[in-house]
């Protein structure tokens, strides 16, 4: 994430009409009167040990909040969020590759090239700071705003006499995604569910984007994303298949702060790598496990090792990526698994070459005629042990009744080895129908195959 200093940041704050955050105290407003004085102390002694047990029943039975998952024809999977005072609801792209949440904001937003399918780039639905009485715009002196300015000077806020009355604002952010950017400044307010509301919530109200179709909500490692800002101890999703793109199908995204052991258990852990120490903040964000081995039929595809773990400088590893759809793989990886399922089928289905072309993904087959489909099984296994041996239609495609295509794709190749960044990419595609567990308290991942609707 960059500041962005050529961005007109007076015709941004004109756009509101907040009052600033600029420390971390909360203002605390009761939900219930208080008790009157006891003259009995004895009373008062049981009013006190009554509301402690009633407090530790509620932190003893407290439940997981579920929030529905929609498949979208954009490639990505959506829910629905409400902030502010009173609540107004906001559809975000849940992204574990990034950490910031933003919505589209104001009635000025803006958004370039953004005709997706499910998406009328017309009538995107904005938020309005204005109209939430609970929205603060995040000052420089705010601690939080280093959160995404770590290494920030405040040029009105530089010491203890003068931080109390700073009225300089956290700069505006950019962030760069694989497919487009935002920019916009940081807001503090209300995150409002059905059974809870986190008070002091940084969010992004955007205002310029290009190519995003919605706003979306970072569950990466930054402590600005949902699950640091929730004190989440772990969260998981099932993602139903992308054949239910846009469809009212949904399943849950469960947002846990007990801890608690996953109904019907069976599940693999692999845990969680030490993210790089590049300078690269974006590094810092995505959950790094340790992939040791790729099959294709039982047959191991030798990957050099020097993309299967990544360097300080953040080149070559495996992360899991929910905002991915197709996986991604270096070139040399994808060169050795493509040829890998050429050997053991090739002879048997012909490849089309002009389907390759078109859409952008090889090997394809034609499989006309085909009563039934035999393909081999592709399987990842992670440190530890835990293998993900994927299902038939997580990487290969069915285009029609004559052509497949695997799901899995890769970039031209650089002639020096390769670009900084992970080398493989765990997309969403080859997700889908797993129970996939981030047990944040343990520093782990976990997975299921299971039916996920």
């Amino acid at each position: 994430m960059l500041s962005l200093p050529h961005l007109p940041l007076l015709s941004l704050l004109s756009l509101f009409s907040l009052s600033y955050a600029y420390t971390t105290t909360l203002s605390l407003s009761p939900t219930a009167a208080a008790a009157p004085p006891l003259a009995n102390p004895w009373q008062r002694l049981a009013h006190l040990a009554t509301a402690s047990t009633t407090r530790a029943h509620h932190l003893k039975t407290t439940v997981p909040t579920k929030v529905p998952l929609f498949p979208r024809g954009y490639g990505g999977y959506s829910i629905s969020l409400s902030f502010g005072t009173p609540p107004q609801t906001s559809s975000f792209i849940m992204d574990t590759g990034s950490s910031l949440l933003w919505f589209p904001c104001t009635r000025r937003y803006s958004c370039n090239s953004c005709n997706f399918a499910d998406i009328d780039p017309t009538n995107i639905t904005t938020f309005i700071p204005k109209s939430s009485s609970s929205a603060k715009i995040i000052g420089c002196a705010n601690p939080k705003c280093k959160w995404i300015f770590p290494n920030l000077r405040c040029r009105e806020c530089g010491n203890n006499q003068t931080r109390t009355r700073c009225t300089q604002p956290c700069p505006p952010y950019i962030i760069q995604y694989g497919s487009g950017s935002t920019t916009g400044l940081l807001l503090s307010d209300s995150l409002v569910f059905p059974d809870k509301t986190v008070d002091n919530f940084v969010v992004g109200c955007s205002i310029f984007s290009n190519r995003q179709p919605a706003g979306i909500a970072g569950f990466g490692r930054g402590p600005e994303s949902l699950p640091a800002q929730m004190s989440l101890k772990k969260f998981s999703y099932c993602l139903v298949s992308h054949r239910f793109d846009g469809e009212p199908i949904t399943s849950d995204l469960v947002l846990d702060t007990s801890g608690a052991a996953a109904i019907g258990g069976g599940i693999k852990y692999t845990p969680f790598r030490k993210n790089p120490s590049s300078g690269n903040s974006a590094f810092h964000d995505y959950y790094y496990v340790t992939l040791r081995k790729i099959t294709v039929g039982g047959v191991k595809v030798k990957a050099p090792y020097k993309y299967l773990v990544p360097d300080s400088d953040g080149r070559g590893g495996t992360i899991v990526d929910s905002g991915t759809t197709f996986t991604y793989m270096e070139k040399e990886v994808f060169e050795l698994v493509a040829e890998e399922f050429e050997r053991q089928i090739g002879k048997k289905y012909g490849r089309a070459a002009a389907v390759e072309k078109e859409a952008g993904l090889r090997p394809c087959y034609n499989i006309s005629g085909e009563k039934a489909v035999d393909l081999p099984q592709l399987t990842f296994q992670f440190k530890g042990g835990a293998k993900m041996a994927l299902p038939l239609a997580d990487y290969f495609s069915f285009l029609d009744e004559s052509v497949i295509c695997m799901t899995i794709v890769s970039s031209g190749g650089m002639e020096d080895g390769f670009g900084p960044g992970p080398a493989i990419i765990l997309g969403n595609y080859q997700q889908q129908n797993f129970y996939i567990e981030y047990d944040l308290e343990n520093e782990r991942f976990g997975f299921r195959s299971q039916v996920c609707k």
